[in-house]
Parts: structure tokens; C-alpha cells; sequence
């Protein structure tokens, strides 16, 4: 972890809002940055200073001296004393080298799409001063400086979508990051301040900062990197483990629903086949359910049998863990991935100041990244399809274990379809979830710039997509507790005689059950389950209270906040 020191700090705009005391200030460059550190600059408003360590911060100015002296001498380097690419065969004399790097950003201005996300950006930002720290890239501290002037204030320059294939690192998103941070013109690139849009001059004035002239290798260090795709797969990452963890949460509302066992999660079972994921799931699940008066607990080895009831559970109840727990461990190796990337220097040449050495090589390639975000937004195309399985079970009067078609409340008003239509819309989201989950990394342009970048990543595209792919499944969880919520309504009515919940849910769901009636400002009641009469309540405005949590408050998270430690 790094160094945390306590300073005062404000909300910013576009990032949670957390009390005063509950803010810190990050150490750039005193040690390794994790996803969580990232996550609570990108999206806290957690200010972010430089190390006061002398051996860093000279390894930043040495590598500076040497491409300076480099340039003198007329030392042949890529990208200071050569131009780029499939054209690197073109000497730029001395007196050309600090044009060659601001006209390099000039020429990149070719992005297009939506804006990305402003916490995408702030990652992004944080992540390609981190890199400069470990003085391998011929810049200057000023720079490295003012990423992190521009992170403290709230000042976040526009990045575009497309434009980067992530073979040489984001060198088209990088360069509006870079173009805002030195103030470029004619035309001026734009910022967000806080919230209001303005030209990057505009706010370098009211930052008290001059515009900057880059210097040889400044450029190219700058946007030669694979910053903004690990910026936005950090934040997918924790989002995946926040969606993983809501998910859990959202099986055992449902294994309450159906009056299912917990044995299926004894460790007996997964001590016999312990993947670590696997072993997780079960010990999760049996937390989880641990104090429910909905199930039929049988950790001692007995089996409830029941006239005309299966004697163990279905198989997405009963293989919960060995279907959740590969999905567990590929989330966390992609986060270890991700932060080896946060951690490194991906830009080319890279300097070594000890040797008096520069050596280029390709880590500016995005290959773990694009791999990783494939994999992830797959991994979540089986989440969804898990949970769709058991909204099916609960839907089915065959096999929901006596509970009403489509979980109808009031089952003596005829008309009366319950949930039917939420799980269309369950079923409109799921499948687009999978196509997502189809990879990208292995579609790449073989020609690309003379055929110099003829392997590429698509690692930004990729992560892209992931993020797009986090946004829609927001949605299906939040439909996924909302079945969960009506399933142990009415399970409690047929075990107890009324429908309030909180008399018998397990204390772990519980506190998520709370959290969901809190957002849509319903409370409990022993009279009538969630959903009564289904023309009472307009549902869409319950997912979009709901999924709004998920960039607020945060509640569903606090819910199951013990699930999402344990998920390391």
C-alpha cells in the first residue's frame, strides 16, 4: 500500500462523496499503487502528492539530463533524434527535436466517439504520472507535477473512446490528455473544471499555471503507453468485484426464495476439490445463509426429503460454487494483471541512467490489458447467465417449490402477472451480456502504420467494452435482487404466515434487503409482499433508483461490504 498522509480535501464533482476525516492524500512513488488506491483518486477526489524521496526524484531528472545531452551529441534515438513509426528513418536534427514532439501531439488530434468517463480519465492521469516515477522515461518533473495540479483541482481534459488500437500505449486518448495539460491552441483542447466545460487555457489561468513548451522525448513519453486502457480497466476490475460480490449476495436471496439447503456449501464437499475460488464461493455462501429460517439447513448430513420435491437441489443451486469459483479466480488474476500494468513503465525508448543506456522494446503493448478485459467482460456474461437460471426456477410454479407463476403477490386478483415482464427485460439484457463476453484482442489490424504496429492489442477497445459491459450489468443485478426481494416475501408468507422478511432472512442478506427498500423508499410490510398488484408501482423507476446507488451513495456495496474484503 502507499503511503497515506492525512490532509484536508473536498468533494469534487463526478466522485463519491466522503466525510472529511474520511480523506487522505496518496504518495506518488513511494511504493506500488493497488486498484483500490487508483479507484480512490479516479473517483474520491483523493488528493494525490509527489514523493519528497531524493533518489526518485533525481532518477526523474537524470533521465531528463540524458536525453538533453543525447540530443546535443546527436545521439541516435527513437522517437528524439529519429521520427516515428514506420518512419523512423528519418534523422530530425537537434534544432528539430522539441518541434518533433509538440508537433507529435498536434497530429494525434484525430480521436473520435463519446467522451469516456471522467473517473476513467482521472485513473489515466494518475497512472501515466505514476509510471514517469521510476525515472525511465526522459521527462521532467514539471510535468509529472502538473498531471497531478490538474488531479487535485478537479480539472479532467476530454478523451475520446476511439483511436487507439494499443500497440504503441493510447496514443491518441494520451495526446488530449497531454495537449490539455500543457495548454495547446489554435484549436484549444477542452477540460472539464469541476464540472464546467472549458478551453484548457482558460483553466490553466485560473490554475495559475503557464502554458508548457514539451522538450525532446516529452511527447513521446507522454502518450506512448497504455495508460487510459489501464485507467479504464482498474475501474472495471473493482467494479467487477463489487458486481461479483452483489451477486453472491443476490444467489443466497434466491437459494431463500426456493427453501434451498446449505448443504451444497459444506467445506467437507470443497476441501475434496479446493480451488481457491471454489473453496471462496462455498464459504461465502454459507455466511450468507447462516441464520435463515428459509432454507432447510442439513450441514449435518442429513437430507429433508420432501413428497414430490427432488431430494437435492438443482444444479445451479447445488454447483454454485464450482461454477462461481473460476469466475472468482479469473477476476482476481486479471487485478493482478492490472496492477503489475498500473505499476509500469510502458513507454519506448526507455532509459536506464545507471548505464548511460537507452533500449527500445514494446511495453507500450496492451496485450495483458486486452486479454484481461476479454476475459472479464466473458466471466460476466456467465454471471449473468447463472443468475437468469435461477430467476427461471423462481418464475416456474414446476420447480419454484410452491411459490405463486412470475411471483404474484396478490394471487386472488386474476389479473395480476406479477414479475413476468422484469424478467423479460432480465432476458433482453442477459444475452447481450454474453455477446460482449466475445473477444477482441484476437482481431487486430495486421497493417497498421507501414505495418510497423502489425501486432496490436486492442486493449483500449477492449476495455471499452468492458466498461460498457459493467454499465448493463448494473442493470441485471439490480432486476436480479428485485426478484430475489419478492421470492423471500413470499417464501416467508408460506413458511410464516405474513410477508415480512426481515423476521426471517439470514442477518447477512438482510442488511442488503434493508439497503434495496431504503433506495426505493418502500418499507417492509407483513401485510403485502414487494410487489402486490402489479400495476401499483412503476418498477423502472425501482432499477433506476437502484442502479443510480451504484455511482452515489453506494449502499448496495455497505450491504455486503464483508463479502467484498473477503474477495482477495
Amino acid at each position: 500500500m502507499a503511503e497515506i498522509a492525512n490532509v484536508k480535501a473536498v468533494d469534487k464533482q463526478h466522485c463519491t462523496f466522503l466525510s472529511e476525516n474520511q480523506l487522505n492524500a496518496l504518495i506518488l512513488g513511494d511504493c506500488n499503487l493497488t486498484i483500490d488506491e487508483v479507484i480512490s483518486v479516479a473517483r474520491r477526489g483523493v488528493k494525490v502528492h509527489l514523493t519528497d524521496q531524493e533518489d526518485i526524484l533525481q532518477g526523474i531528472q537524470a533521465s531528463s539530463d540524458f536525453i538533453a545531452e543525447a540530443v546535443k551529441l546527436g545521439r541516435p534515438i527513437y522517437g528524439v533524434t529519429t521520427a516515428f513509426g514506420g518512419m523512423a528513418d528519418v534523422i530530425v536534427p537537434p534544432e528539430e527535436a522539441t518541434a518533433l514532439q509538440n508537433n507529435l501531439i498536434r497530429y494525434h488530434r484525430v480521436a473520435a466517439g463519446q467522451c469516456l468517463p471522467i473517473s476513467c480519465i482521472r485513473a489515466a492521469m494518475l497512472l501515466r504520472a505514476n509510471s514517469h516515477m521510476h525515472g525511465a522515461s526522459g521527462i521532467r518533473i514539471e510535468i509529472i507535477q502538473r498531471l497531478l495540479t490538474f488531479l487535485n483541482a478537479g480539472v479532467t481534459p476530454y478523451v475520446y473512446e476511439f483511436g487507439s488500437i494499443g500497440a504503441s500505449g493510447d496514443l491518441v486518448p494520451l495526446s488530449y490528455i497531454v495537449g490539455a495539460l500543457i495548454g495547446m491552441k489554435a484549436p484549444c483542447y477542452m477540460v472539464d473544471f469541476n464540472g464546467e466545460a472549458m478551453e484548457a487555457p482558460k483553466a490553466l489561468k485560473l490554475l495559475g499555471l503557464e502554458p508548457l513548451t514539451l522538450l525532446p522525448k516529452e511527447g513521446l513519453a507522454m502518450i506512448n503507453g497504455t495508460s487510459v486502457m489501464t485507467g479504464i480497466a482498474a475501474n472495471c476490475v473493482y467494479d467487477a468485484k463489487v458486481l461479483l460480490t452483489l451477486t453472491m449476495a443476490a444467489h443466497a436471496l434466491m437459494i431463500q426464495g426456493l427453501n434451498g439447503t446449505n448443504q451444497s456449501f459444506h467445506p467437507f464437499i470443497h476441501q475434496l476439490k479446493p480451488h481457491y475460488g471454489q473453496k471462496w464461493a462455498a464459504d461465502q455462501m454459507l455466511k450468507l445463509l447462516m441464520g435463515s429460517q428459509l432454507i432447510r439447513h442439513e450441514l449435518n448430513g442429513c437430507h429433508d426429503y420432501r413428497i414430490n420435491q427432488l431430494i437435492q437441489d438443482r444444479y445451479s443451486l447445488r454447483c454454485l460454487p464450482q461454477y462461481i469459483g473460476p469466475i472468482a479466480d479469473g477476476i482476481l488474476q486479471i487485478a493482478q494483471q492490472i496492477e503489475v500494468e498500473i505499476n509500469s513503465v510502458t513507454d519506448n525508448p526507455l532509459i536506464n541512467v545507471e548505464n548511460q543506456a537507452s533500449y527500445h522494446g514494446g511495453n507500450f503493448l496492451g496485450q495483458y490489458v486486452g486479454v484481461g478485459m476479454d476475459q472479464l467482460r466473458y466471466y460476466l456474461g456467465l454471471l449473468a447467465k447463472h443468475l437468469d437460471t435461477q430467476i427461471a426456477l423462481l418464475v416456474t410454479p414446476e420447480f419454484n417449490g410452491g411459490l405463486s407463476a412470475s411471483l404474484v403477490g396478490n394471487s386472488k386478483r386474476l389479473v395480476n402477472l406479477g414479475l413476468k415482464s422484469l424478467q423479460l427485460t432480465g432476458n433482453s439484457i442477459m444475452p447481450l451480456l454474453t455477446f460482449y463476453g466475445n473477444t477482441i484482442a484476437d482481431r487486430f489490424p495486421t497493417h497498421a502504420e507501414q505495418f510497423n504496429q502489425n501486432i496490436n492489442s486492442q486493449g483500449c477497445i477492449s476495455a471499452t467494452l468492458a466498461n460498457r459491459s459493467i454499465e448493463i450489468f448494473q442493470h441485471y443485478i439490480v432486476i436480479a435482487l428485485l426478484f430475489g426481494v419478492q421470492a423471500v416475501d413470499l417464501r416467508t408468507y408460506a413458511l410464516m404466515g405474513h410477508y415480512d422478511a426481515r423476521q426471517s432472512l439470514s442477518p447477512e442478506t438482510l442488511k442488503l434487503y434493508l439497503a434495496i427498500h431504503e433506495l426505493i423508499g418502500k418499507e417492509p410490510s407483513g401485510e403485502r409482499p414487494y410487489i402486490w398488484n402489479d400495476d401499483e408501482q412503476a418498477i423502472d423507476k425501482h432499477i433506476a433508483q437502484l442502479t443510480t446507488d451504484f455511482k452515489g451513495s453506494n449502499r448496495l456495496l455497505q450491504a455486503v461490504s464483508d463479502i467484498f474484503i473477503n474477495l482477495n
